[in-house]
């Protein structure tokens, strides 16, 4: 068994450069750490690093202990962290990652109960694409994963899909482009500006297979990882707009714009992404609860 004491000097020889300079930031002599270095690399059975000159550098395997490592260390930093800044009577911490491409404003609507929860809770967010924040499931960096699917069948981590509900979509413009449009919806995209989230998005294929069907050929502006963003210039008249229809009436207060059609055809679907088959976590319970019945309505 690795002795974590000896890492620990290991890493500090690794991260300052030298012995001499990780003495003095652990104030031990010299001999001290060499000797515990001396008893890592036996027990490991391999060098950790080759001399050159004056300076120690890392051999292959050294490198890869120094990763591990990294990681090991950054994680007794976050918890050392988290116990600090609990006050005196406790708090549940619940920590959640939301895929870039979830609607911002979904997001807030699904995790709105986690703050309403009799006990006093304290939400840390991550915004990340969803292999990183599947990782970050895996070791327990977070609690919960709001995404736009399922975990992937190609992806190995553990974990469990729960469904919290779909949406149709609503298409958006600006007044004054509303205006513009010739005909009705649907035929009135045809020719006309459309701002698009950012293809391998699984509301994308639908869009785009939406539109093939029914040969709708807009003028394609932009594309866009962040719906917000996308939002944003659609509230100035760049182009028009996709949302969840769930949210039409916040969209059209919040950004100004009206709702010139609905396509029933094309869903986006919500999942949160827990390592537990059955929640037990009580703010994960809570959440995944509202959502499905307030937000989606039960599914």
């Amino acid at each position: 068994m690795i002795n974590y004491k000896h890492l620990r000097y290991f890493w500090a020889v690794a991260r300052e450069g030298g012995i001499a300079r990780a003495s003095e930031r652990l104030r031990l002599t010299p001999q001290t750490i060499s000797g515990q270095l001396s008893l890592l690399e036996e027990n490991i059975g391999a060098k950790l690093f080759t001399r050159t000159g004056r300076n120690l550098e890392l051999t292959e395997i050294g490198r890869l202990v120094l990763s591990y490592a990294d990681e090991i260390f950054s994680l007794g930093g976050e918890l050392e962290e988290m116990m600090h800044q609990l006050p005196d009577g406790g708090l549940r911490l619940f920590r959640v990652g939301v895929v870039d491409v979830v609607p911002k404003s979904i997001a807030h609507r699904i995790l709105q109960p986690a703050l309403r929860m009799p006990e006093t809770v304290r939400m840390i967010c991550r915004e990340a694409g969803l292999d990183t924040l599947l990782a970050d499931l895996a070791v327990h960096r977070l609690d919960l994963v709001l995404a736009d699917r399922p975990i992937p069948p190609t992806v190995s981590t553990r974990g469990f899909s729960h469904k919290l509900g779909e949406s149709a979509i609503s298409f958006f413009a600006a007044e004054k482009l509303k205006k513009a449009l010739r005909g009705e919806f649907p035929g009135c995209l045809d020719g006309a500006p459309l701002l698009i989230p950012s293809s391998g998005n699984q509301l994308r294929s639908g869009i785009d297979q939406w539109l093939t069907k029914h040969r709708i050929r807009p003028r394609r502006v932009a594309e866009f990882d962040d719906s917000a963003l996308m939002k944003a210039f659609g509230q100035e008249g760049a182009g028009i707009f996709v949302a969840p229809t769930v949210i039409e009436v916040e969209v059209e207060r919040q950004y100004q714009v009206a709702a010139i059609g609905r396509v029933d055809e094309v869903k986006e679907h919500f999942y949160a992404i827990s390592v537990e088959r059955q929640v037990k976590h009580p703010v994960v319970s809570a959440v995944v609860a509202a959502a499905r019945t307030s937000l989606f309505g039960d599914k």
